[in-house]
């Protein structure tokens, strides 16, 4: 990549200086002109953000740092535990990168200071190791996500729907960004994205790029960038069983391939794996229905029936050899349930 040169006349000087002024304070980040943050921090933070609000992550990320403060401490956790606490946050292929990548970067000894040694390390896409490449280690990296595709896009009105317009884009980002101040350069777009150049009423009037902004000369801003229309998702139904016995409820541990793979939940009759599950419960007993738990997916929605067990008879001979736990009902919230079956469960004990 060719790096742009700082100049003061360069629309990269006058988004610097902006940030200097209203950077957000965020707990992974270090303010403008201080030492750049720890890789791991840096790394952490990027994998949770992906395809999650920066209101959501930050508890977690608190969460994580405070009992896994360095990568090492989180590459020797137990699979289990980090699952249960990444539970919530979604998109659980994350968690398990995030295992396999600490692993990783304990055995070599470190993160890798670079985008091509960055992007070797598993779960690492273009997008976070570029921004681990620039924030972490100051290199003049392209680094894109979704807020900074919207300023780019009116900045040069690219006019293109997403995702075809991505290259172009890309192309644009590379031509402003500067050797200089790499890492603040790239979290100066993002802030810029989040708080002035917004999905809606994008506060133009405030925007440092507003001098060599083309959408905003010709009154396109809201409309770009554009995107075609998504398809309507499909619907599934599914049913799951609460199967409790003395106190406590019958968890089993999903595989761990596939959709929310290895994460405590409710047995369920295999809608995950179906367009709809087949109904069936695990035992012949005194069922009876307890309400309806609608969640929706990436790729669906689903509506999932909960079933409540009440011949409790029939519970010994369900666990006798079978691959599961026993979990305190009372202790539910510490199970590390996926958010569909922790709504299914809520259900459940507004019922008892």
């Amino acid at each position: 990549m060719q790096a742009s040169t700082l100049t003061d006349r360069s629309p990269s000087f006058a988004l610097l200086q902006w940030y200097d002024r209203n950077a957000r304070r965020l707990p992974w980040r270090s303010p403008p002109g201080t030492p750049p943050p720890e890789a791991y921090r840096v790394w952490l933070s990027e994998v949770m953000l992906q395809q999650t609000t920066v209101a959501a992550v930050q508890p977690y990320f608190a969460r994580f740092v405070e009992r896994w403060p360095t990568v090492a401490a989180l590459a020797a956790a137990d699979e289990a535990d980090v699952m249960a606490a990444w539970a919530g946050l979604g998109y659980y292929s994350r968690a398990r990168n995030l295992i396999a990548c600490a692993r990783e970067v304990a055995r070599i000894g470190g993160f890798p200071d670079d985008e091509v040694g960055l992007r070797a390390l598993p779960g690492l896409g273009a997008y976070t190791a570029a921004a681990v490449a620039a924030i972490a280690f100051d290199r003049p990296a392209v680094v894109v996500d979704a807020n900074v595709e919207r300023v780019v896009a009116r900045l040069f009105t690219i006019a293109e729907p997403l995702p075809g317009s991505r290259p172009a884009i890309r192309a644009a980002a590379a031509a402003i960004t500067p050797s200089q101040r790499a890492g603040d350069f790239a979290q100066a777009m993002m802030d810029l994205g989040a708080t002035v150049c917004t999905p809606r009423n994008p506060r133009c009037l405030l925007c440092p790029l507003r001098p060599d902004c083309r959408a905003d000369a010709q009154g396109l801003a809201e409309t770009l960038p554009a995107k075609v229309a998504k398809k309507a998702k499909p619907h599934r139904l599914g049913r799951a069983w609460w199967i409790e016995r003395d106190g406590a409820v019958w968890l089993v541990r999903r595989p761990g391939k596939g959709m929310l793979g290895g994460m405590r939940a409710l047995p369920d009759d295999g809608w995950s794996a179906r367009a709809d599950g087949d109904g069936r419960p695990p035992f012949a007993g005194d069922w009876r229905g307890g309400g309806v738990v609608r969640h929706g997916f990436t790729h669906f929605d689903l509506d999932l029936q909960l079933m409540l067990c009440e011949g409790v008879e029939m519970v010994h001979h369900l666990v006798k050899g079978a691959a599961g736990e026993f979990w305190p009902v009372d202790d539910i919230e510490s199970a590390g349930l996926p958010t569909v079956f922790a709504k299914a469960a809520r259900l459940a004990l507004a019922q008892r």
